[in-house]
């Protein structure tokens, strides 16, 4: 079933009673306070987007006790923050030292194939929103070598994001960049918080990469696995911005970029909601730790 994704961008309170959570929101101008209750099993991602929301301890334990990823924003109203459950599966104790024991040449050809599914999600984008020929990046996916040691990955998004945003004169994608990469940080900062507990759900850890390994991020197999969904975000930002001319990240932005563990995916021959994709994906990745499998399911464009 997938989850249902909250956002709170008003001054709230949230506590828990009989397994369900109650939001009180406070009065709103001439509008009356609401109360609404939620069943806390229904509830895969809450972001926080306001100083004055108030939860209590009982709602966060429940949350994460069922799996569900908290994600806090900053003055900017850009997430800052996720916290995750400590325990997320039954044998998670196996799961961590399959994932800590696995080699080398097993995380590297783990990364070749993320990279090449990245890449070729990348070239159908670029095909179906411009029309665009994109025979060098399929050509780029084949040539991608263990571990990616030629840095395909590089060559590949300079010439996507060229591509990308043809009305935006020399468009270059960056954190702290021009209109839209707000826009591209929200929503990727959505899509982490779901495949980072996606990962935990699996019972692995969400910190150990197989490619990144920032000594300062806590998530970077979350960052390592995202790599394939990430065009997903990018054709929701495209749709975005042809009804929505703000170039800053408003209300009505941040609803359409919240649906981003709902949009449709294509995955092992079936289609299904990014956020039960995700599953399959950490699922096939921890079969592989195990020595189960060789092939991680990555969603194809």
């Amino acid at each position: 079933m997938i989850k249902r994704t909250l956002c709170f961008s008003h001054p709230a309170y949230l506590s828990l009673r009989n397994g369900q959570l109650v939001v009180k929101l406070e009065k709103h101008d001439d509008e009356p306070e609401k109360q609404a209750t939620i069943p806390i099993e229904d509830i895969g991602v809450v972001v926080l987007d306001h100083r004055q929301i108030t939860l209590t301890h009982g709602v966060m334990a429940a949350l994460l006790d069922n799996n569900a990823a908290v994600v806090t924003c900053d003055n900017s109203h850009m997430p800052v923050g996720l916290m995750l459950p400590l325990e997320g599966h039954t044998v998670q104790q196996e799961r961590f030292q399959d994932q800590l024991s696995s080699s080398l040449p097993l995380r590297k050809q783990l990364w070749q194939q993320t990279v090449q599914q990245k890449i070729l999600n990348q070239a159908a984008l670029l095909k179906e929103l411009h029309g665009i020929e994109t025979g060098n990046m399929r050509q780029w996916a084949k040539e991608v070598l263990s571990g990616d040691s030629t840095n395909l990955e590089g060559r590949a998004a300079a010439f996507y994001w060229s591509k990308m945003f043809p009305t935006i004169t020399d468009f270059t994608r960056s954190r702290d960049g021009v209109y839209p990469n707000a826009l591209l940080n929200y929503g990727y900062a959505i899509l982490r918080a779901v495949i980072a507990r996606a990962l935990v759900g699996s019972g692995m850890l969400p910190t150990l990469g197989i490619h990144h390994h920032n000594r300062y991020n806590a998530y970077c197999l979350a960052d390592d696995i995202m790599e394939p969904y990430r065009p997903y975000v990018d054709r929701l930002v495209v749709e975005t911005m042809a009804v929505c001319c703000d170039v800053e990240v408003t209300t009505a932005i941040k609803s359409r970029l919240l649906t981003v563990p709902t949009l449709e995916v294509h995955i092992n021959e079936q289609r299904s909601p990014l956020m039960v994709a995700a599953s399959q994906t950490t699922a096939s990745l921890a079969r592989c730790f195990s020595g189960e499998s060789r092939r991680v399911a990555y969603p194809e464009m």
